[in-house]
């Protein structure tokens, strides 16, 4: 049963939070700039995969708030490792959320996004083949241009930067399709490269009451570029597993970052 701590509220204390109340929770602030959201899992010392893979840390309670968390994306953004150890093939929806954002005039599948600098990616995966929209790649001007000819056949291949992906333009290239609500599952590295972007608005950490040990990754990967202030916005708590949400502080937004 879900609790929710902060912020308190007394109507949910004996039987948990409803769907509802959870996407009300994390609903994207209001307005018309970019909202840029993280999600990760990771386990009580540190860790965001076990043996390469985040869904061993995950719980019940993780994957329902993981799936109601997709229902407000403009769209879902992945890095290209994410897709490979991960997959992401098919519908990242289910029907019950489809409809949920219809009735709220959404489409029924919010746009997908992979960036990748290398284009290392199988145009031939069903991450492509069987995708219920159409995949946009954000990638260099000095990628590969036989795996761009080659992604070209199945995506959206979008020049965002020339030698490395700049987070500042991905959102502002997102934006102008109309997807204000970025909501990324990693990975690693992308996080650590938003961050240093300054281009975090929102992330939502799931603690696992696990411990894993050894060389596992942490949540981000590379430089980030100093402290970066955060605000706790929501954090609840089922069997020992606690689900935050941290908005960015109120600080402004380092300009010379953007």
């Amino acid at each position: 049963m879900v609790q929710q701590l902060i912020p308190t509220r007394s109507d949910a204390v004996a039987t948990g939070l409803t769907d509802e109340q959870l996407l009300a929770a994390y609903a994207p602030a209001p307005g018309p700039d970019p909202f840029v959201r993280f999600n990760f899992v990771s386990s009580a010392d540190g860790a965001a995969t076990s043996n390469g893979t985040s869904g061993p840390l995950g719980t019940a309670a993780d994957q329902r708030i993981f799936a109601l968390l997709r229902r407000h994306a403009d769209v879902i953004l992945v890095g290209a490792g994410t897709i490979r150890a991960e997959g992401y093939a098919g519908e990242l929806l289910d029907h019950q959320a489809q409809e949920w954002r219809r009735a709220r005039g959404l489409p029924g599948h919010p746009g997908i996004a992979v960036v990748s600098g290398s284009l290392d990616l199988d145009p031939a995966s069903d991450f492509f083949t069987a995708s219920p929209v159409p995949v946009l790649v954000l990638t260099t001007a000095a990628a590969d241009a036989s795996r761009r000819s080659a992604l070209e056949s199945v995506a959206d291949v979008v020049t965002a930067g020339q030698d490395d992906v700049d987070p500042g333009l991905v959102v502002e290239l997102l934006a102008g399709r109309g997807h204000r609500m970025v909501h990324s599952e990693g990975g690693p590295t992308l996080f650590a490269s938003f961050q240093r972007a300054d281009r975090v608005d929102s992330l939502c950490l799931t603690t696992s009451p696990v411990l894993v040990g050894g060389g596992e990754r942490r949540i981000a990967v590379g430089e980030a570029g100093g402290l970066r202030p955060l605000d706790l916005a929501v954090l609840l708590e089922e069997d020992g597993a606690l689900f935050a949400e941290y908005r960015r502080g109120s600080g402004v937004r380092d300009s010379s970052s953007s």
